[in-house]
Formats: structure tokens, C-alpha cells, sequence
């Protein structure tokens, strides 16, 4: 009995503290009200990350693009996508970490009454551009996604949307977003972790955006990516200090992605060297950002074999500025963009200037962003084998190999570029006794994917024709 009476002495304690037996479900230790910049923080932060990381677990652009190769494990530089839940993890950062929480941030701007009409369409601008930002990588990653029904927790089993409406339609919200802004007034201001609030920077970082994505459907929509990037063209990024750059700290969690999976001061891990594909071609150049690219062995650059087992100790790997905490990610450049508007001109759309002048400012761009300088840029353009004239190939083999270069610690951006382009001539490793390689064109669906919404995910992958990590995308027509 005395047993009993202390049981229930102690309930109905525990009882007088709460106003309702469901406050024991709260956790007291997790936030419920979460500020709005906060959420609009930690979704950029996201994204930088899952498109920085080099992590084997959720990010293998690097070995797509042969930029790196690992030291021992291959199935990665091999491109086998399901040893591990590479696609699960790109997805569900996205959608979950990402998208809800831009989602989330919105409603809540939205229910502000406070924020002045000025301020809170700008905000609603920037998680706009975000969230486009975020639909163009899903997009542009798998092909047809889940969107109008996405991101409502009351559908377990969202149907897919045909990919090239999704891209035309956040082409639409784009530009509403972009109309939206008004550069007088601020946006986010201690949340705004690229601009600070700077409207101005946050228009030339949108129509950045849309001249990137004109030109993602340059071969298959033409006519829309004319009007799109000459709409864009004359308020894009004009120099270094308009880059779209996500700063980090030294500390975990808010350290540069790649100082975790690569040897420095975080951690020993040894897996990664630098490639010979990417190695080779900057020696042929004598490139003066080999130095801010690589570390040196034996005071020589060396490139491991791709898609082969290599020694830590032979090669050249990643250099001590890229491996630094702090080291910013990049979500859109100044050097990208003049690329892009040299690609412009060449495909006869009404952009200033001319391809050459575009090319040789986004080489100048590059070097000068990772600490060359103008004179080593000109010396450089200055070769016959860099020089727009005289450099090898059609106008997609001269800015694709360059730009190529130039996006060396932006592994997605790269793939992105080289669907896009064909350029440079990249080579699967040929694997003795094994079936032919291919490089990937897009990434298949996650596995959960195929057991919890099994029957639009098939549909899905019928309709972009199969879902194989070979099948391109609506916009990769040639």
C-alpha cells in the first residue's frame, strides 16, 4: 500500500506541474518558435553545404568531373550510386533542410504585421531566389520531381512533375521575385549571410541566376533562353565582390563542409588526390592557380590515375587554403557568369561585348579570386593554347575547358557545365574484365523513393526514360 500511495503521489505531482498531460510530449531542449532569419540562415547554410561537402555519403561531383579520384575506395569514382544513399541524402537535404525550411520562413514573413510592405517583399524576394536556387539543383539533378504536391506533410505520396514545367515555371517565380525587389529598402539584414540586407547585390544575384538558367535550356529552348538571358545580361555580377559566397567559421557545425572530409586541422582522413585528368591539363598551362589548387609533391603538381587506387603520399591533393575551415563556398560567381555571357555571344544572342572579352575576363576573374594577379592572368591568356584565337576546338571546347578549371572547388556547377557543353572531353576509367563505364548524366532516385511512393516514382522514371544515371535530362538535347 505504501508502494501505491507514492505512485500516485508522485502523478499527481507531476500532473499539478502542466496545464495538460500533453505537455510531457514537448521537448523542452528543441525550439518550436524558430525566428525567421534563422530559418532563412540555416537553409542557405544547407545548401552551400550539400553542394560543397565532398562527403562520398552525398556528393560526388568531384569524381564526375575528375577533378579528384580517391586513394582506395572506387566504387564512387566508378559511379555506383548504391553502395551508399548518395541520392537519398542530396534529396532529402534538399527537400527537407532546404525547401521546408524556405517554406516555413516565407509563411512566416507573410504573417509578419510589423515589417514595412518594402522590406517584407524583399524578403520574401530573397527566400524566393533561394528556393528557385534550390528547385534548378533538384531539377537539374534528377529530372522530374515532386513539386506541386511536395512539401505538404498530409501527402505521404506526392506525384511527380514533368521537369521541364517545373524549370519553366520557377523560371516564372524568378522573375516575380526579381520584380519584387526594391533596392532602397533592406531585406534580411543579420541573416543575410551574402549580402547583409544589400538589395542591390541581391537583383544582380538574381538575374545572375537567370542567365545561368537561360542558359541551362540553351539547346533545347533556344527561344526562351534569348529572352531570358538578354532580359538578365545587363544587371549581372560585374566583378569578384558581387559573388554569392557563404562564409564559414572554424568550428563544426558551421565549418567549411570540406575541412571535415579532408586531411587538415579537423581531421586525418586520407581519401582523396587530386585527378590526373585536371592536373595534367593545368601543368600543359603552367596555371597559375595550381598552387591555390593543390599541395606539391616532391615540388612537382602530380594527378592520380582516375577511377584506380592511389597513394595519399604520391599525388598532389587538396591544398591547405581549400581544406581551411573558413574557406567560403561559392553558390554563383563573377567568373561563372562571364563565361556564360561568352557562351551568350556565341549562340548570336544580344549580349555587349564579344565572346573573347567575355572569356578573358572570366579567366582574369578566376585567377584573380584565388589570389593571382593581372599580370599572371594576361600571361596566361597570352598562350596559344589558352588564347580565344588560337585556342584548341569550337567556342563549346574553349569556354567549357576553362570554365571547367575555373569551378574546380564548385564539383556541381562543373557537371552541370559539362552536360551542358560536352566540354572538356572527359573519359570513364576503363576498368579491365568489368562492363564499359558511362559517365553520369543525372542521379537516380533515392531507394526510399522506390519503397514509400513506389508507384510515382516508377511513373517518374518511365516518363524521363528510366531511371538510370545515364539518361539525360530534357535540356541535354545534343
Amino acid at each position: 500500500m505504501k508502494k501505491i500511495f507514492l505512485c500516485l503521489l508522485s502523478l499527481v505531482l507531476m500532473a499539478s506541474c502542466v496545464d495538460d498531460l500533453d505537455d510531457f510530449n514537448v521537448d523542452q531542449k528543441r525550439a518550436t518558435n524558430v525566428p525567421v532569419a534563422t530559418l532563412f540562415t540555416g537553409a542557405v547554410k544547407n545548401l552551400s553545404d550539400v553542394l560543397t561537402t565532398p562527403n562520398v555519403n552525398i556528393n560526388n561531383y568531384r569524381f564526375y568531373v575528375q577533378y579528384w579520384t580517391s586513394t582506395q575506395y572506387l566504387d564512387e569514382p566508378r559511379y555506383n550510386m548504391t553502395s551508399r544513399l548518395i541520392p537519398q541524402n542530396m534529396w532529402q537535404t534538399l527537400y527537407r533542410d532546404v525547401l521546408l525550411d524556405l517554406k516555413d520562413s516565407k509563411r512566416l514573413v507573410m504573417q509578419n504585421e510589423v515589417l514595412g510592405p518594402k522590406v517584407k517583399n524583399n524578403q520574401l524576394a530573397q527566400i524566393e531566389m533561394m528556393e528557385v536556387y534550390a528547385w534548378s539543383v533538384l531539377v537539374n539533378t534528377f529530372g522530374d520531381v515532386p513539386y506541386t504536391e511536395a512539401l505538404d506533410p498530409s501527402n505521404s505520396l506526392p506525384a511527380y512533375d514533368d521537369a521541364q514545367a517545373v524549370y519553366n515555371d520557377i523560371l516564372t517565380r524568378l522573375n516575380a521575385a526579381l520584380a519584387m525587389v526594391d533596392p532602397s529598402a533592406e531585406g534580411f539584414e543579420e541573416g543575410d549571410l551574402f549580402y547583409e540586407g544589400d538589395m542591390s547585390k541581391w537583383v544582380k544575384f538574381g538575374n545572375s541566376l537567370k542567365l545561368k538558367l537561360g542558359m541551362v535550356i540553351a539547346d533545347s529552348d533556344p527561344g526562351q533562353a534569348k529572352t531570358l538571358v538578354e532580359a538578365a545580361a545587363p544587371n549581372v555580377f560585374t566583378s569578384n565582390a558581387d559573388n554569392a559566397a557563404f562564409r564559414y567559421l572554424s568550428s563544426p557545425p558551421n565549418n567549411n563542409p570540406i575541412s571535415s572530409n579532408v586531411k587538415g586541422p579537423l581531421t586525418s582522413r586520407e581519401d582523396y588526390v587530386a585527378a590526373s585528368t585536371l592536373v595534367d591539363v593545368m601543368n600543359t598551362l603552367d596555371d597559375p592557380r595550381r598552387q591555390y589548387y593543390f599541395t606539391q609533391v616532391d615540388g612537382q603538381y602530380a594527378g592520380g590515375r582516375y577511377g584506380f587506387p592511389n597513394s595519399y603520399a604520391s599525388f598532389s591533393t587538396v591544398s591547405a587554403k581549400i581544406a581551411d575551415p573558413t574557406f567560403e563556398a561559392l553558390l554563383l560567381d563573377y567568373s561563372e557568369v562571364e563565361f556564360l555571357l561568352a557562351e551568350a555571344v556565341e549562340r548570336g544572342f544580344n549580349v555587349s561585348g564579344s565572346a573573347e572579352e567575355h572569356y578573358n575576363k572570366g579567366v582574369t576573374a578566376s585567377i584573380q579570386y584565388w589570389g593571382g594577379t593581372a599580370e599572371q592572368a594576361a600571361a596566361y591568356l597570352a598562350q596559344p593554347q589558352v588564347a580565344y584565337s588560337t585556342a584548341p576546338g569550337d567556342w563549346r571546347q574553349k569556354i567549357g575547358r576553362q570554365e571547367w578549371i575555373a569551378l574546380y572547388n564548385r564539383g556541381y556547377d562543373a557537371w552541370l557545365t559539362w552536360r551542358r557543353l560536352d566540354a572538356p572531353n572527359l573519359m570513364p576509367p576503363a576498368v579491365e574484365g568489368a562492363s564499359a563505364l558511362t559517365i553520369p548524366t543525372r542521379m537516380i532516385y533515392p531507394i526510399n523513393e522506390q519503397t514509400l511512393n513506389g508507384e510515382n516514382r516508377a511513373a517518374a522514371g518511365q516518363a524521363i526514360g528510366g531511371d538510370m544515371s545515364s539518361t539525360k535530362l530534357f535540356w541535354d538535347v545534343n
